[in-house]
């Protein structure tokens, strides 16, 4: 039997596997939104300098579900771990530098990610950029980051140490962002529509800045040992495919560009709805494909999907995660399992059992177990 990171690499190759290997995209959330049930340690050993207390939670955490991807996070370097501790004091828990006696409050992760206050912030039209001169000063670039030193310096340390202990059985990774949406993380949803649709003279001057950037943080995730780059891009369903060709297309060839010269696969998370854009959404040329589940009035089948592409890229499987995980029967779950396995054997064996979105709060681990181990059961080459 393979393990879950030759089943991945094997899905890569032009063969493909004959086991698909399970995997819970976006690893993170489902830590944020799961913490009592994967770990004993307390909340705020997510934030510990401490190498030994971060290693004691992931590995807890990892075995609960023996999901098959291995998230390898940089760290602080050894010389702020020298000088940082963690204080749970009565007023709250704090991150102190002992060099300078500096106290920063952490807060609990917020079960599904909402703000604290309840508010969601907009940024107002009166703040969007209107010439060339006022996006150039809203997008300038900061320092890149000295990726030869992450290596050096400690940040690699937790990452490097997370990969000799489990990087033989599970598949290393990290996550970016596409470069299209930094435009959303300066400017917001509507920031970021507003100037697709009416300024795309800036939000073309811009896309080698947010590409830059992108960039930057690929060459990182190679410092880091990853050998998958998980490409994560939202809201582009909603823009014209002219203005995503123009817009996303280009850019994001570069990214993958990188991610093949630096010798690590490229995943393409293209969120909603593909309709119209698919063949863009190929010609980007990553080592593998992501979709959503059907949701939100769209459709997106996976079999169909796996006719489409024919072998073409590794296709990553969009299990619903409510319909099915969340609120399905075991019955229902092993029905939509079987759907994946016959997509992926469609698609030449190029296939990795994914989900369509993160796990949702209401999922049980339990749960997400039951899939991970069905997974393994149902596409055993026997």
């Amino acid at each position: 039997m393979l393990t879950g990171r030759q089943k991945i690499e094997a899905a890569f190759s032009r063969e493909g596997s004959r086991e698909f290997a399970a995997t819970v995209c976006w690893e993170d959330v489902f830590v944020r939104d799961h913490w009592d049930q994967l770990s004993a340690s307390p909340w705020y050993d997510q934030y510990s300098p401490d190498l030994e207390r971060q290693m004691a939670w992931r590995r807890k955490a990892l075995t609960c579900t023996m999901q098959d991807l291995l998230l390898v996070p940089s760290f602080y370097s050894r010389q702020e771990r020298a000088h940082l501790t963690i204080a749970d004091q009565p007023e709250g828990v704090f991150l102190i530098d002992q060099t300078n006696s500096t106290r920063k409050k952490l807060e609990p992760p917020v079960l599904g990610g909402w703000s604290r206050s309840g508010q969601l912030e907009s940024v107002s039209a009166s703040c969007l950029p209107t010439t060339p001169e006022d996006l150039d000063a809203a997008v300038a670039l900061p320092a890149p980051t000295d990726t030869e030193r992450i290596a050096t310096d400690g940040r690699a340390d937790l990452a490097h140490a997370l990969i000799q202990a489990h990087g033989k059985q599970l598949y290393p990774i990290t996550y970016t962002d596409a470069p299209l949406w930094y435009l959303y993380e300066l400017w917001g949803f509507e920031g970021m529509m507003t100037l697709i649709g009416e300024r795309p003279d800036l939000v073309e001057r811009a896309c080698p800045h947010f590409t830059a950037r992108t960039l930057d943080t690929v060459r990182e995730a190679a410092m880091l040992g990853a050998v998958g780059v998980w490409i994560w891009e939202g809201f582009t369903d909603m823009i014209s495919p002219q203005a995503y060709e123009t817009l996303s297309v280009p850019w994001m060839r570069r990214v993958v560009e990188e991610c093949r010269r630096l010798g690590i696969q490229s995943i393409h998370n293209f969120t909603g709805n593909p309709a119209g854009k698919l063949d863009a959404i190929l010609s980007v040329g990553a080592d593998a494909l992501a979709l959503e589940e059907s949701k939100k009035d769209f459709v997106v089948d996976i079999n169909e999907l796996a006719a489409y592409v024919d072998g073409r890229c590794t296709l990553f499987g969009n299990l619903d995660a409510i319909g099915i995980l969340q609120n399905g029967s075991d019955t229902q779950l092993r029905v939509a399992i079987a759907e994946q396995i016959a997509a992926g054997r469609r698609n030449q064996n190029r296939f990795v059992v994914c989900l369509g979105s993160p796990v949702t709060p209401a999922t049980p681990v339990d749960r997400v177990r039951l899939y991970c181990d069905l997974v393994r059961e149902m596409s055993h080459d026997r």
